[in-house]
């Protein structure tokens, strides 16, 4: 494997190293000039001047004012409902004595109390409780009107309201008109219905993602403040919101760049895992760029800002978050579409009985019949068939170690045609570790071939040379002292010990320098796809160190899940295509998508959902707009916040094999949440016109007795079934 054009260079000390196949774990070995031209097309590296305070309401990103603004539509709604736990509280303290005072449909109860006046307590407490706890509803009714798709809050409104007036008008027609028989009043089923209800959706709520913290963290990932450098050569700390472009910055030694830029003087490594998802330092001198948010290494630097507002790296980051949660779809809500369905049947069943008893009869023979039609249709169990298995998918979920954000994109589980993921954090583990090393001289000791090569890299910050290091450590061999250490350009380091000159080196500084030895050994880890060191003395081959990103456990038995749902997966990868076609093939992956940026990775879902529902997989700040994106986003619970914020689905113990039992459990939620709102509505096909007297011509008839035990049955039922709720 000939690797000329991905040299691995070391801190300003000097030190570097050169390695085989190291092209898989990181910018430099996909050339370093990744950094970036890859990148150039779309980001002329740039934070100055946006206003990225870490409060949102301080967040003005040159136009981007929307980022926190558009926080998806269950969370507008969220406000939209008010403080629901508070009314839920409420309106149940005020419940208590109407159902103690009140009959359920007629029927008397053991622990019914009454006494003179006390049905007018109950008209005062129903009043309260239909305006202060109906409230919510009524305001939604009115939206579903407004956009003529009438749902559960027109039914829920359609159901108090009518409880409501009709009770009055008992209360008005028993205590002051006394008229006989005695006029059935709606409180117990008013009260009810509005207490379950508001549990429902403060259940409901209580799942729903806070869709901009997301944002949030990638605003957290630049500093507050930033050393600008006069023309004088002064130093002074200003805000990172007065930096501008052409502006010269000083970074210190671990510092958070706080501005996209060119490095005009210093050397450095920059950690950019948080920004690009991998894990290795990234090797920056003169006429680099740099990214805003990455972490400086060692070195300081001078950096000129090339650019302002959006044209910062980040700031496209965020803008694509923030579009893709304005923009993602949500599954659409079974129950609210059942209860529009019931909302027109009972509204019809409802007119056309009225009508034909009012022929038959007279009007106030039809009026009672027609509030029972509409009150039999209230939806109790409905109302709790979707947020009951939600409630109970959570906690399922969150004991085995799944964390879920946004309940509604699981809806859709059955839909999911591919499963995009990202290699290194998500499939491997992102830590460069040795997993062999030999030598190839018969002089030469194996434990000397490590002892060599971490002698000459003891200085060098470099992931693969920190593997090595770490490696010999575990040995308890003393280090040797080396002199005259240098780096090789474009191939390794050199230097000498004890006298006698060594290198660590590249194949293709071998092959450059027609350096010949037997490759029988080393064969073996290449194909394996691990990166390789050659250790020379005087231009001969002494041994090799095969370091490797090595692959998760249950990462393989997910994608052969996967394979055997009929769901295709997919890599993404910032690598080459040659690495993660090695790590691909270990693994079963047959789609590879290699060498992508952010924007790649996000286009790559919009295209994949062109012909299917697709989930993605991700861990890194990288992986946040097409986590957002996806119909169905997972974050591996080790990845950065911003990636668990955006995310629908976080994998807490970061073990990809959890997707099964995410899958499992997503897939019976689906089916119990159907057999709820059969159990939930169904029974209305037989009851409505049952009700409405379709049979009682020969004596069958609902009366307000039998509807409400059918109601409360339905409500067991759908409580029963969600408990059953199992991963299988």
């Amino acid at each position: 494997m000939h690797m000329d054009e991905s040299a691995h260079k070391h801190d300003e000390k000097g030190s570097c190293c050169h390695h085989d196949g190291a092209e898989m774990h990181g910018h430099d070995y996909m050339h370093h000039d990744m950094n970036h031209e890859h990148m150039d097309h779309s980001m002329h590296m740039n934070h100055g001047g946006m206003d990225m305070g870490h409060d949102m309401s301080h967040m003005n990103h040159g136009g981007m004012d929307h980022c926190g603004m558009d926080m998806g539509h269950d969370m507008g709604h969220m406000h939209h409902m008010g403080n629901l736990k508070l009314k839920f509280w409420i309106s149940l303290i005020l419940t208590i004595p109407i159902i103690v005072m009140s009959p359920m449909m007629g029927m008397k109860m053991p622990f019914q109390v009454t006494f003179p006046g006390s049905d007018f307590v109950v008209l005062i407490l129903g009043t309260i409780l239909f305006i202060y706890g109906g409230y919510p509803f009524f305001t939604s009714c009115i939206g579903e009107m407004n956009s003529k798709k009438p749902g559960m809050m027109s039914l829920i409104t359609m159901g108090i309201s009518v409880a409501y007036v009709y009770s009055v008008y008992a209360v008005i027609a028993n205590d002051i008109l006394k008229a006989t028989p005695m006029v059935n009043d709606f409180f117990w089923e008013l009260s009810t219905l509005i207490v379950i209800m508001l549990l429902g959706h403060w259940i409901e709520m209580n799942s729903v993602m806070s869709a901009g913290s997301a944002v949030n963290k990638l605003a957290a990932l630049l500093p507050d403040n930033a050393h600008l450098v006069s023309e004088d050569g002064n130093v002074t700390d200003v805000s990172v919101n007065e930096l501008s472009e052409n502006q010269t910055i000083l970074i210190k030694s671990g510092e958070k760049i706080p501005a996209d830029g060119t490095i005009i003087d210093g050397t450095t490594s920059v950690n950019e895992s948080l920004i690009t998802g991998e894990s290795r330092d990234v090797n920056k001198q003169v006429d680099d760029q740099v990214i805003g948010g990455s972490i400086n290494g060692s070195g300081t630097i001078k950096v000129k800002i090339t650019g302002t507002g959006e044209s910062g790296y980040l700031s496209k980051v965020m803008k694509m978050v923030s579009d893709a949660q304005a923009s993602k779809s949500q599954a659409e809500d079974l129950a609210n579409k059942v209860a529009g369905y019931l909302f027109y049947a009972a509204l019809i069943v409802a007119v056309i009985a009225f009508v034909a008893w009012s022929i038959i009869h007279n009007v106030a023979y039809a009026i009672p019949i027609t509030v029972s039609v509409l009150i039999i249709a209230c939806p109790h169990a409905l109302g709790l068939a979707i947020p009951l298995i939600i409630s109970r998918l959570t906690a399922i979920a969150a004991t085995h170690g799944l964390l879920i954000r946004n309940k509604t994109s699981l809806e859709g589980i059955k839909k999911v045609k591919y499963a995009l993921m990202d290699k290194t954090g998500t499939l491997t583990q992102g830590d460069f570790k040795v997993n062999a090393f030999d030598s190839l001289d018969n002089d030469v000791e194996k434990n000397d071939v490590l002892q060599i090569a971490a002698t000459l890299e003891a200085n060098s910050s470099h992931p693969l040379a920190e593997g090595i290091i770490k490696a010999f450590d575990e040995l308890n061999m003393e280090k040797l002292s080396a002199e005259n250490i240098d780096e090789i350009s474009g191939a390794g380091i050199k230097g000498e010990i004890n006298g006698n000159k060594y290198a660590v080196v590249s194949s293709a500084y071998l092959t450059k320098n027609n350096i010949a030895f037997d490759t029988t050994q080393t064969d073996q880890y290449l194909t394996q796809g691990n990166s390789l060191s050659y250790v020379i003395n005087n231009d001969n081959v002494i041994g090799f160190i095969a370091e490797g990103d090595s692959i998760k456990p249950g990462a393989k038995d997910m994608i052969e899940y996967l394979n055997s749902q009929n769901i295709t997966p997919v890599m993404l990868t910032g690598d080459n295509q040659k690495a993660a076609e090695k790590v691909a093939s270990l693994l079963g992956i047959t789609e590879v998508n290699a060498e992508l940026v952010p924007e790649d990775k996000q286009a790559l879902v919009s295209k994949y959902q062109e012909t299917g529902s697709v989930m993605f997989i991700g861990d890194g700040v990288n992986d946040a707009p097409s986590l957002t994106k996806a119909d169905l986003g997972i974050a591996i619970g080790s990845g950065t916040d911003v990636a668990i914020d955006s995310a629908d689905v976080v994998l807490v113990n970061s073990n990809p094999a959890d997707v099964i039992d995410l899958i499992k459990l997503a897939k019976q939620a689906r089916t119990k949440m159907i057999q709820n709102l059969w159990w939930g509505a169904g029974y209305n096909i037989i009851a409505l016109p049952l009700a409405a007297g379709l049979l009682s011509s020969i004596g069958i008839i609902i009366g307000p007795m039998l509807g409400a035990v059918i109601m409360s049955l339905s409500t067991v039922i759908v409580a029963i079934n969600a408990m059953t709720l199992r991963i299988k």
